[in-house]
């Protein structure tokens, strides 16, 4: 069997910083080495403020960083000395061209290939660490037939997609539900996978790394996001018909979840997924099916996204009918910017959409995230259809990023919660009331105040929530502890 003592991680985003991390602890005979061409994004790795925030990353890059952790920009020693070499560098979605809004954008990994064919002195195992289409690893093996120098040590590739979750990716790491390995069904792709496998066993028990041809390993890291949005589509549907009948979608979400058929992953109603993977992938499943003449599948798959666009587009317009049918020129604080709590990635997250919306309205928001920069948040914004110049414009005139919640709140005609940070369950609500426009609305698009809304409807605010149709307020009195033209009038006899 091989015997790993080098590692190269070519990327070093949300995927392979955080995962080489964890490799590097766990392994600490194995010297690990993370570069990227992102000089800024090196120097914040090798910083005390990292690139990216998530629970327990700090603790594990510090415990081995400058011992057998290293971030460099040196792409081409890194591949020169090491033994595998994992490639986790972005797959976007394209946005031109065949495919269009569908298929993954693959010229990062074909670059990252013709640069490890390029540079390479001897044999390596490849192991694609990105989310790719089905397939990709042939290409990348293709490339390396046809550029490698030495023809009796051309690479091997694996295919080992990841499966954490933004928020809790050391978790996820440190004790994964499986590692899946793909790889060749030849003598050289199977001594390839247990060099793979004996890294993980530094860890995770033998029963759960998995390991299957590469073609099986590619498509499984796709269906398995496409069944986990799938499941949040359709409980948002069921969401929408339970505030028209009067259902709550949490109740009905535990009573098919308890059936151990189904399960309660997953079955969280909100204003829609986000992040990096599921529409991603799932539109690249779309692609997929297209292209190999499965329309009938492909139709399926895409109504998941259309759900998930209606869900945001739902939200809006309830937001905008709540208040009076116009936004305009009307101020709404909008809590939470990340597409989840314990991130700040924004990639894809509903608040980006739901800002659109407001903002087409004319709607001044006032945006506050605990994790998300100023920068990131206008960035997101000025990215649109129209050109950037208007578009940039546009968002200089209606958006202000907040420093902390209560600025966000002031004066504010709405409170929007778009972000499941457990800050936003413990704000000083009567404090925040009172310095609203009234009548006060707060939308809570992630569910995150259930255990209040009786306590929100005392205290004056209109709670409007998914899945779920709050009762009317509680009538005013003295005691409520409000201005005199804040209370309600008692309501007039009406003889019969």
């Amino acid at each position: 069997m091989v015997q790993v003592r080098r590692i190269c991680c070519i990327g070093a985003g949300y995927v392979g910083g955080p995962t080489c991390s964890v490799i590097a602890q766990m392994c600490p005979e194995v010297t690990v080495t993370v570069v990227d061409v992102n000089e800024e994004r090196i120097r914040a790795w090798n910083s005390e403020n990292l690139p990216i925030f998530e629970p327990g990353l700090q603790e594990v890059v510090e415990s081995c960083r400058g011992v057998n952790l290293f971030f460099s920009t040196d792409i081409d020693s890194a591949i020169q000395e090491a033994d595998l070499v994992f490639i986790s560098v972005n797959t976007p979605t394209k946005t031109f061209g065949i495919g269009k809004g569908r298929a993954a954008d693959l010229k990062y990994i074909e670059a990252c290939a013709r640069r490890i064919a390029d540079v390479s002195n001897g044999c390596k195992i490849v192991v694609e660490k990105s989310t790719v289409p089905v397939r990709a690893a042939e290409s990348i093996r293709r490339i390396f037939n046809a550029n490698t120098k030495n023809p009796n040590c051309s690479p091997q590739v694996l295919s080992n997609p990841e499966f954490l979750a933004e928020g809790t990716a050391i978790s996820d790491l440190k004790n994964p539900d499986r590692v899946l390995i793909g790889g060749d069904e030849t003598p050289e792709g199977q001594r390839a996978i247990e060099a793979l496998r004996s890294i993980y066993e530094h860890w995770v028990p033998k029963e759960k790394i998995i390991t299957t041809n590469t073609w099986s390993s590619e498509l499984s890291k796709l269906a398995a996001n496409a069944f986990l949005a799938q499941r949040i589509s359709s409980i948002n549907s069921i969401s929408a018909l339970c505030e028209v009948t009067g259902a709550d979608v949490e109740e009905v979400a535990h009573a098919i979840g308890t059936d151990q058929r189904i399960g309660s992953c997953f079955l969280k109603a909100s204003v829609g997924f986000g992040g990096s993977c599921f529409q991603k992938d799932v539109l690249n499943l779309v692609y997929l099916c297209e292209a190999l003449n499965l329309p009938e599948v492909a139709r399926y798959w895409q109504q998941v996204i259309e759900i998930n666009d209606y869900q945001r587009q739902r939200f809006s317009s309830r937001i905008i009918g709540c208040l009076f049918n116009t936004v305009t020129d009307k101020k709404i604080a909008l809590l939470g910017f990340a597409f989840k709590k314990n991130t700040g990635d924004t990639r894809e997250s509903s608040s980006i959409y739901i800002s659109r919306y407001l903002m087409d309205e004319g709607a001044r928001l006032h945006i506050y995230d605990p994790k998300v920069k100023k920068e990131q948040i206008i960035q997101d914004l000025s990215q649109s259809t129209v050109s950037d110049r208007d578009n940039a414009h546009r968002v200089s005139q209606l958006v202000t990023i907040a420093t902390d919640p209560y600025a966000a709140c002031e004066n504010a005609h709405a409170i929007v919660i778009c972000t499941e940070w457990d800050m936003f369950k413990e704000l000083d609500y009567e404090r925040i009331y009172k310095a609203m426009l009234k009548p006060a609305f707060i939308f809570d698009g992630r569910r995150i105040l259930d255990s209040l809304h009786d306590q929100l409807q005392h205290l004056g605010f209109q709670v409007e929530t998914i899945g779920k149709r709050v009762s009317q307020r509680i009538p005013f009195t003295a005691s409520n502890d409000v201005s005199k033209s804040d209370q309600q009038p008692p309501p007039k006899k009406i003889k019969l």
